[in-house]
């Protein structure tokens, strides 16, 4: 299997890569499910780089757990940049890590819209002492496929974004 599809594969990148920079990284989940967790606990040792995560599902414990502002919430909507901005941001600071990484989604079969269909996921990438980095993907099939190509895209840009590790997939 190509190493750039590979989850396991871009886990243990990360993970030698923050093991090496001594910084530590959390994850703020929603409609992964714990998903980016997962496949940064998958590898061994990681609990010196990996320190925790929360998954956040509804509005009420984005505010509260991850300090997500209600005006964020109703101006721009539960699945949006504002929103994953917010997420990474409030991770990083309650966790205390370097870095921190957030997904919010329509994964389906339902709950996307006309301007937002299932398959919109947006992503937050924090660093404690820089700025916080957004994007919006749009991605197609089940809803296992959806969460698959999220997780897979939450750990390839974390390389970029953290690292400055580019990589090209095929």
């Amino acid at each position: 299997m190509n190493t750039l599809n590979d989850v396991n594969a871009l886990s243990r990148m990360l993970g030698q890569h923050l093991t090496e920079s001594k910084t530590t990284i959390t994850t703020a989940e929603s409609c992964t499910g714990g998903a980016i967790s997962k496949a940064i606990t998958d590898i061994s040792g990681c609990s010196a780089y990996f320190d925790g995560g929360v998954v956040t599902y509804s509005e009420q414990s984005k505010q509260r757990f991850l300090s997500v502002s209600a005006d964020t919430l109703i101006q721009y909507g539960v699945v949006s940049e504002a929103v994953a901005k917010e997420m990474a941001e409030g991770a990083c600071l309650a966790f205390s890590t370097t870095y921190a990484i957030s997904v919010t989604g329509f994964a389906g079969p339902g709950g996307g819209t006309t301007e937002k269909p299932v398959g919109t996921v947006c992503f937050g990438f924090a660093h404690a002492a820089g700025e916080t980095l957004t994007y919006q993907c749009h991605f197609h099939g089940s809803r296992d496929a959806i969460r698959q190509q999220a997780v897979h895209f939450a750990l390839l840009k974390a390389l970029e974004t953290f690292f400055k590790i580019k990589l090209d997939t095929v």
